[in-house]
């Protein structure tokens, strides 16, 4: 492994050493389509032989110098596919979700100068054409499938002679690890997206620290599910761990037939982030309630035996015994539901409840989350399958390669080679970043045991009542989410007299309460507004208060009837809460609760 210096050498590793018929696959016309490390490795040279015949350039070249190409797109074999390429000859990949608004892919268009964009799905096109006359770079729109408007991907990677490879091959050799690879416009929950600048040695040093203290063993039988936008590190530099260690990348269709693709693929493993994870123990602990008798009275046993669960303290011989039975019985169907094969699921993004690692752990679907911004290409901890590796609640042990220390106020702070370049055109905001070689996370953490690192909360998240004390609506959150009749909820209080709380209540299962109480109702709105509701979320947040602090309890609470979602702008594509965009949304139930 010692040999990488650049993101595509993990590509020739492979082809060396173990070359595989289904390095990436996608489904097309309902029939999975694979392709082989041959042919990832044959079209990237085409691609990159095509781009350089558009005037492209990228090597011995400063970051403003290189040529910007952007990609917009869901996941797809193409995705990689032209990210290699553009390694291979210096050129700047700029993924952007495909869910951003048309202002904001306006503004990183022209910030980043974009010269060619690539692109899936007509309304992705449209999105693009409806604001090409403001981008004066842009010289053309390639689309992976044939558009009218756009022109066929696969133009560029025909006719080419064994000279214009060869072009490629020698190009490549001339690529620095120092060289920048990619940037990715992070847009956070606030503010103009800012170009977080990552070379190939960031990249590089990450996926093989991550692989070794995790660990990753070489595994060429393996199949991975991806999902994850792969605009976002996380997901991305996954995909460099499965291409470095032989496991195969199938692209799930859509978020909504994950399920579907799951049972079809048969992973052994994939990377998740908490909200989707939190739906499908939804969905398990729906099916539950459905269930009736003898089954239903096991199904809770079972669920209630994990609650339990304790990786590092042993709950002795008759506990396991139950469990080890529960996992005959009710458990097995669960790991069948995810294919019937999965080792291991990794997640990062954001906070996930302990409640569902412990239970998903306990019934053989052990979960490791990890932790790691976009500026640190990401990953500074992860929980590791290693013995003594794991600690529920943390976000597992810092990664070979990073210094990690904690600032007085308890930001973390990470130095190490994975550590961005800067921010594109921001010398203002890297110098506010990035201090003495320090990266500022902006996150506030602890270590648990004297190794396992904590995050507490974001440090511009934690707000000041009026009475002078600090809350972290992070933590208070979390515990919430525990309870099956909440499926989201924002705390709040700024500089009010006390904490409050916009809560989106779970349908399903509220709706069940309701028809076992003999309470009316047709529409959400009738839910939300019914006082025997309100009554039973007033006994429910109550029954939580007692775990917080006085100031931290939530005296105020409203219910709202539509759940939050990126379509709508609640969420960060990786599912993460506006907190801003929520405020302003439902100012007006907010200023009622301080009324």
């Amino acid at each position: 492994m010692n040999e990488q210096s650049r993101i595509f050498d993990f590509l020739q590793e492979q082809v060396k050493h173990f070359p595989k018929e289904d390095m990436l696959c996608g489904k097309e016309n309902g029939q999975w389509v694979k392709h082989s490390t041959a042919e990832v490795e044959s079209t990237a040279k085409n691609l990159a032989a095509g781009l350089l015949k558009l005037g492209l350039s990228g090597n011995d070249l400063t970051v403003e110098k290189q040529d910007k190409i952007a990609i917009i797109s869901r996941n797809r074999p193409e995705w990689l596919m032209l990210d290699l390429a553009c390694q291979q000859i210096g050129i700047i990949l700029c993924p952007i979700y495909p869910t951003t608004h048309v202002n904001e892919i306006e503004f990183i268009f022209n910030d980043a100068t974009i010269k060619h964009v690539f692109v899936s799905g007509e309304d992705i096109l449209d999105k693009v054409s409806s604001i090409r006359h403001k981008i004066p770079s842009l010289i053309n729109i390639y689309g992976f499938d044939q558009y009218e408007g756009a022109v066929y991907w696969k133009t560029l990677t025909a006719n080419h002679s064994d000279a214009d490879i060869e072009k490629v091959v020698e190009i490549s050799k001339t690529i620095k690890a120092t060289d920048c690879a990619t940037i990715i416009y992070t847009s956070g929950t606030t503010g103009t997206p800012k170009g977080v600048m990552l070379s190939h040695r960031n990249l590089v040093s990450n996926v093989v620290n991550a692989t070794a203290s995790f660990p990753f063993p070489q595994n060429p039988n393996g199949r991975s599910l991806s999902f994850l936008p792969l605009n976002h590190i996380f997901e991305r530099m996954v995909s460099y761990i499965y291409i470095s260690t032989g496991i195969s990348i199938y692209y799930a269709e859509s978020m909504e037939t994950i399920g579907e693709n799951l049972k079809e693929v048969k992973p052994n493993l994939f990377s998740t982030v908490p909200r989707l994870l939190e739906k499908v123990y939804e969905k398990i602990m729906s099916k539950g309630a459905e269930l009736t008798g003898l089954k239903k009275k096991l199904f809770y046993w079972a669920v209630s035996l994990a609650e339990q669960y304790d990786n590092i303290e042993s709950k002795g011989g008759w506990y396991n015994f139950q469990l080890s039975l529960a996992n005959k019985i009710i458990f097995n169907k669960w790991r069948e539901a995810l294919g019937g094969n999965v080792d291991f699921i990794i997640t990062g993004g954001a906070a996930c409840q302990i409640k569902l690692i412990r239970i998903f752990t306990a019934a053989g679907i052990p979960i490791f989350e990890g932790y790691g911004p976009t500026e640190n290409s990401p990953v500074i901890s992860v929980n590791c399958k290693k013995e003594g590796g794991t600690k529920f609640g943390t976000v597992g042990l810092v990664i070979d390669g990073q210094e990690v220390k904690l600032a007085e106020d308890g930001e973390i702070l990470v130095k190490g080679p994975s550590v961005m370049m800067g921010y594109y055109k921001r010398p203002d905001l890297t110098a506010e970043t990035i201090i003495d070689g320090w990266l500022h996370t902006g996150d506030i953490g602890v270590y648990e045991d004297g190794k396992f690192l904590k995050i507490t909360d974001r440090k511009k998240e934690l707000f000041k009542t009026s009475g002078g004390k600090y809350v972290a609506p992070q933590a208070i959150e979390n515990k919430l989410k525990e309870s099956p009749y909440i499926e989201q909820l924002m705390v709040l209080g700024s500089d009010q007299k006390f904490v409050s709380a916009l809560i989106v209540p779970s349908f399903a299962n509220i709706k069940i309460w309701m028809k076992e109480n003999n309470i009316p109702f047709q529409h959400n709105s009738d839910i939300i507004n019914n006082p025997k509701v309100v009554a039973f979320y007033r006994d429910l947040i109550d029954s939580f208060n007692k775990f917080f602090n006085q100031v931290e309890q939530i005296k105020k609470f409203k219910l709202l009837p539509d759940e939050w979602s990126v379509d709508t702008g609640e969420m960060t594509p990786k599912l993460s809460m506006r907190r801003k965009v929520i405020q302003e949304k439902y100012q007006t139930l907010v200023d009622e609760m301080y009324q």
